[in-house]
């Protein structure tokens, strides 16, 4: 009855249209490697404790461009079935500035060796503030400019939950539930709602590949999101498996933009990417968009899906 009743508030929370601004939520080009930015149901990974850092740099060369930067950490406990974990997010928009610390919490309700489900909730805090000192006006005195530094915070929640088994992977998830039907809260974050279908191969001894095809919706506007990545492998001939190289990506959206993803395995565990947006809507920005991304994991020798991911390099995305 217990998960009925969270089932039911997840979806109410994913499928609600009531009004709300047009506050949009961070975007990351990398999220096809971390998807617990917008699903906190994600952080279930049962083969290792998992750090992540990304940066991103819209429009390099335009004063005031957006910044973003994104910081998480989780772990499995496999006593407790659940993994915990902490993000903050950060944003930097000409004179306005976002910090969004988050703690996770997700259950993984089956123990199945063909499949697996998981539920997740994050609560923090949202941040923005306005630092009017940096606008530029044409009038050198605007009354309708608030010229001092303004700081607007709210409770904050995102919710989710995530099939997987060994070839799909199906992903739904609400964030900043609690601005529903708050229109008035302008320089808040509104209700955003995401939909992924990935298709993975983690088979073949020389590489893995997965397709994925993500859906968000924020009040009147849906972007769809199409993905392609392979990650290359050397086989070791030992029990082990083979180990990751690198990882090369192509994403395009509707939004007329396009995205080149590349990832090295520096480490064993340890992996730096790079990602590059290109924009094909005329006068949009000939500057494109840079994001870098750092992903550490730490194995867990007690492992409760050995029985369907036998190694590390199994558990792909």
């Amino acid at each position: 009855m217990r998960y009925l009743i969270a089932y039911l508030f997840i979806i109410v929370s994913m499928v609600s249209e009531m009004k709300v601004m047009g506050q949009s939520d961070i975007s990351t080009a990398t999220h096809w490697y971390n998807r617990a930015t917008y699903n906190p149901a994600s952080i279930v990974r049962t083969e290792y404790i998992y750090f992540s850092s990304t940066v991103r740099q819209q429009w390099l060369g335009v004063e005031g461009a957006p910044t973003v930067f994104n910081v998480q950490g989780s772990g499995y406990i496999h006593k407790l079935h659940s993994a915990f974990g902490l993000s903050l997010i950060g944003e930097k928009i000409g004179a306005v500035q976002v910090y969004n610390p988050m703690v996770t919490y997700a259950f993984r309700i089956s123990n199945n060796e063909d499949w697996s489900l998981a539920m997740g909730i994050a609560g923090g805090v949202f941040n923005r503030l306005v630092n009017g000192s940096l606008f530029q006006a044409e009038t050198q005195v605007d009354p309708s400019i608030p010229y001092g530094k303004d700081l607007y915070s709210s409770p904050d929640a995102n919710v989710g939950f995530e099939f997987q088994s060994k070839y799909l992977i199906f992903s739904l998830s609400s964030t900043h539930i609690l601005s529903i039907n708050n229109s008035d809260q302008f320089f808040l974050n509104s209700n955003h709602r995401y939909g992924a279908l990935i298709y993975k191969n983690s088979d073949p001894d020389l590489f893995n590949y997965h397709i994925g095809l993500q859906v968000v919706n924020r009040t009147n506007l849906t972007v769809y999101e199409g993905n392609l990545s392979l990650r290359f492998k050397r086989p070791t001939l030992l029990q082990s498996g083979p180990r990751e190289l690198f990882d090369v990506g192509l994403t395009y959206r509707s939004t007329q933009q396009m995205t080149i993803l590349l990832s090295m395995n520096v480490a064993h565990n340890f992996r730096v990417g790079y990602a590059y947006d290109h924009s094909f809507i005329p006068g949009y920005s000939a500057s494109g968009t840079h994001e870098l991304f750092l992903e550490v994991r730490i194995p867990s020798n007690a492992a409760a899906t050995h029985g369907q991911f036998a190694t590390q390099e199994d558990w792909y995305h």
